[in-house]
């Protein structure tokens, strides 16, 4: 295995930078006391949240008076879902893309009892918007879910075409923004968003859910904060603020850099046997590659490149169990079990690509060797 690791799985979480470390430390040494007290202890780790809800709240574009923090972004959908639905009265359905994260469909399903009509997609991932009308037409449809970009095969939605559809009906669009926000300008069209720091260089352990003014929201549990009961960590919240503005400062070079790699990788892809790159090559997220192989397993694929010293993705990025079959591929129509996802990160160098590029081939041979898979 080579000295040198290369982390090329940086969709979803990314390592943290030494000035992200900093603020976590900074945080740790400045935020320990309880927030909502009145001593100068708490004052003082009050102002560290409320300085990150509002650096945070910039770079998505709301005020800092709506967006609030979670203890996970998979709680993040649950309360935003089941909030919205709870100020629906009367509504019962939830329309979302056949592509959502679980935990989107998952909430979805919850809130309403399994009354969740999903939307089809195309085979780049693009939504059928003529679906969409006639789902959200319906009286009971209480809100739209639907993805800014895709966290395995990275295409992006059309949320002006969307959110044109859902307004003509009058349901709410909450928007899954945890694969996009820190690698895209912030999206304008939702009423809701839920968006993920670690997917942006952050820590784990933090979600954010942002409301216009006019969403009605209504507290579906018992008394305490509707959002994070039991207070969130102050720390997280201070390093994940420090993370979002340092993507947002360089985020167009850093997002041209990237997208010049995938499109190396995606080249050299293309010149294999038996190997396809899934998603829209145009309308995508800058960072992440998917790429579907006939007669492979994915797993077989990503431990030997681990012991190459590369790290990589494979499987459902969104599902509860590493390795089962991609959802999101087998609603698009491609392969679900040989597939090999790459998401990059800032620190990601061309020479990292490179190596990328000239171990993959062999280790595919190894692969197909292994599997007894001797040709096309």
């Amino acid at each position: 295995m080579s000295d040198t690791r290369m982390f090329l799985d940086a969709s979803g979480s990314a390592p943290l930078t030494p000035r992200v470390t900093d603020a976590l430390r900074a945080g740790f040494a400045e935020g320990w006391a309880d927030p909502n007290r009145l001593h100068a202890e708490s004052r003082r780790a009050r102002a560290l949240v409320d300085g990150a809800r509002g650096a945070i709240a910039d770079v998505i574009g709301t005020q800092s008076e709506y967006l609030h923090f979670t203890a996970s972004v998979s709680l993040a959908f649950e309360r935003v879902i089941t909030g919205v639905g709870a100020a629906r009265r009367g509504r019962d359905r939830i329309v979302a893309s056949a592509i959502e994260r679980d935990a989107v469909l998952d909430a979805a399903n919850f809130v309403t009892k399994g009354a969740v009509d999903l939307v089809p997609v195309d085979r780049l991932g693009h939504l059928d918007l003529e679906t969409l009308s006639t789902f959200t037409s319906h009286p009971a449809t209480a809100m739209a879910a639907v993805q800014h970009a895709n966290h395995e095969v990275a295409t992006v939605q059309r949320l002006a075409d969307v959110a044109a559809v859902t307004s003509q009906h009058s349901v709410p669009l909450i928007v899954d923004a945890t694969a996009s926000i820190g690698h895209l300008e912030s999206p304008q069209h939702w009423d809701g968003l839920v968006a993920n720091p670690a997917d942006w260089g952050g820590p784990a352990g933090l979600g954010v859910v942002a409301l216009r003014p006019q969403t009605r929201w209504l507290q579906a549990w018992p008394d305490g904060d509707p959002w994070a009961p039991g207070g969130i960590s102050v720390p997280l919240a201070l390093a994940a603020a420090v993370a979002l503005q340092e993507r947002v400062e360089d985020r167009e070079r850093i997002a041209t850099r990237l997208s010049s790699y995938v499109d190396e990788i995606r080249a050299a892809i293309d010149g294999l046997e038996d190997v396809a790159v899934i998603g829209d090559n145009t309308e995508r997220l800058p960072h992440v590659l998917t790429a579907a192989f006939l007669y492979l397993d994915g797993e077989p694929l990503v431990s030997r490149l681990d012991r190459a010293g590369i790290a990589v993705g494979s499987g459902s990025a969104c599902g509860k169990a590493t390795f089962e079959p991609s959802r999101v591929l087998e609603v698009m129509g491609a392969l679900t079990h040989g597939n090999l996802r790459i998401g990059l990160h800032p620190g990601v160098t061309q020479e990292d690509v490179r190596r990328f590029i000239g171990i993959l081939p062999r280790v595919i041979a190894d692969v197909k060797s292994d599997m007894g898979v001797f040709g096309s």
